[in-house]
């Protein structure tokens, strides 16, 4: 039954294949098997293009089902040659080399070559000796270096920060790294008396003895980095500026063992207990 609206005109209904839902199109693949129940082939849901009849596909259409798996075999076999990709033209580590006259094929870097971050230019940093002669003191560098390690912690730029809360920082640093690598040997309190020395280890001397108290700076980072006697080196374990504030944790406990009156604040001395 036609309707009428109301300018006169019919309206024609429109067909059921109209209504119908798109099937699944077929893929590449079409034809090889059959995919009529689209639950049972989750991967055939995939297409390749938007096809609504075969005269429609690209290149493949109406070719064989033999030539078209053919196809894809070569397509296939070119994409993937397992010989390059298994064994690349490379150098194994250690492996020699004909093309260098040295018969290395691992290069030396260029001589002169600096790594990011390895200019030291600062020769009293960074061999805790200037000229030939060790320093006396903590090297600017290593307040730079604990300023750098957690800026947030200063209220301002480095020239700006007071070198007492510098000075704490670097303390504070010295103690954990201290405790870490030295205490073992040295003890907590710089006796010499650690854990592996109670074990029969070697014992090293006292940071309280007269030689060590008047020895500079430069000795102690000297030591650290190269070793002395049983002490190995460390320099592969702690570096640079954690050298220097072991240096200075290893100053502030000689002066904690050796301190006078005239080493503390007047405005803290009224805290002293007194002393018969």
């Amino acid at each position: 039954m036609r309707h009428r609206p109301p300018n006169g005109s019919a309206i024609e209904p429109q067909s059921n294949t109209a209504r119908e839902k798109p099937r699944w199109h077929r893929s590449l693949f079409a034809g090889l098997w059959p995919i009529s129940r689209p639950r049972l082939w989750p991967v055939c849901r995939l297409r390749l293009w938007p096809v609504s009849r075969p005269s429609h596909w690209p290149l493949t259409a109406g070719l064989p089902n033999v030539l078209r798996l053919c196809m894809l075999l070569a397509a296939l076999i070119a994409g993937c040659d397992r010989l390059d990709m298994y064994d690349q033209p490379r150098y194994e580590p250690l492996e020699a080399s004909d093309f260098f006259a040295d018969g290395l094929s691992a290069r030396q870097p260029v001589e002169g070559t600096i790594p990011r971050g390895g200019l030291r230019d600062d020769q009293a940093l960074y061999t805790g000796k200037e000229g030939r002669r060790l320093v006396s003191g903590i090297p600017e560098g290593a307040y730079q270096a604990i300023y750098d390690r957690d800026r947030r912690r200063f209220a301002g730029s480095f020239g700006e920060t007071d070198r007492s809360s510098l000075r704490r920082a670097l303390l504070e640093r010295g103690r954990e790294r201290f405790d870490i690598y030295c205490s073992v040997c040295h003890g907590r309190t710089g006796e010499g008396e650690g854990m592996i020395v109670r074990r029969g280890f070697r014992k090293p001397p006292s940071y309280h003895i007269d030689r060590l108290r008047q020895a500079p700076a430069g000795h102690f980072f000297d030591v650290i980095s190269n070793g002395f006697g049983a002490m190995p080196s460390y320099a592969n374990r702690v570096d640079t500026n954690d050298r220097w504030a072991i240096v200075a944790y290893v100053r502030a406990l000689q002066l904690s063992q050796n301190a006078g009156l005239d080493d503390v604040p007047t405005d803290q001395r009224d805290n002293l207990p007194e002393t018969n």
